[in-house]
């Protein structure tokens, strides 16, 4: 059975961090959640539509955050005890939010997606992410599925979405985000998709899923991509 400790390290293997922490109380404060979003908007409309009124605001909770002594991590257990781990790494000369997956079987774990002004991903498609989102698994940060679809957001790029995820992201802005439009909002970051954009994902021949985005750890063709083995691990841990 998997604790909570389990799910709340002290340490992530294969990962050099500093002192991990959970902060679940910033789940709850809407200002977290327009910074945390921010790396998905690419225009002008969906920056005032994100941040409204509040800019300056956002601007100064993550200036803040940004300047913690802690890492602020925050966990998402999926299932056969693989978890997600999105962490805010307060580096004083290298800050940036970085989305690892993880086994206790391994090694190492596998870092999918990392911010820090130069994005590299995307690491999850559409169906991962909700399948993620929509779980219900205990002992992580949070089983809201809302809380759970934005956390993992800017890891996310897929260029093919159904019809009915703008009012299900739309859902979760109107839940934790308190912006005053989240359909047009809503509509505008899945287009945009962050730094990477849309991605396309595929199925190799030996079932690993990948895509073709530039800037990947997914995608075979990028001389920094994972391995296959560790791919299809990915891939396995990552399925609906």
């Amino acid at each position: 059975m998997t604790n909570s400790a389990d799910l709340h390290p002290a340490r992530i293997p294969g990962y050099d961090s500093g002192t991990l922490t959970h902060h679940t109380e910033f789940l709850d404060e809407p200002l977290f959640w327009l910074g945390h979003l921010y790396p998905c908007v690419q225009s002008e409309e969906a920056e005032e539509l994100l941040f409204s009124a509040d800019h300056d605001a956002a601007a100064d909770f993550h200036r803040q955050l940004w300047e913690r002594g802690d890492w602020p991590t925050f966990t998402i257990p999926l299932t056969a005890d693989h978890r997600l781990h999105v962490v805010y790494r307060t580096f004083a000369d290298d800050v940036g939010t970085d989305y690892l997956l993880h086994h206790p079987d391994w090694d190492q774990a596998e870092l999918l997606a990392q911010d820090d002004g130069h994005f590299i991903g995307p690491g999850l498609s559409w169906p991962e992410l909700v399948a993620a989102a929509d779980n219900a698994l205990p002992g992580g940060s949070t089983t809201d599925p809302p809380a759970r679809l934005l956390l993992l957001l800017p890891a996310f790029g897929d260029d093919d979405v159904p019809d009915d995820a703008i009012d299900r992201l739309a859902a979760a802005l109107r839940a934790h985000t308190g912006v005053e439009t989240p359909e047009p909002l809503a509509a505008a970051l899945l287009d945009e998709q962050g730094a990477s954009g849309p991605a396309r994902w595929t199925t190799a021949g030996d079932g690993i899923r990948i895509n073709d985005g530039e800037s990947s750890f997914r995608n075979p063709t990028n001389r920094f991509a994972l391995p296959a083995a560790r791919l299809s691990q990915v891939a396995a841990a990552l399925a609906s």
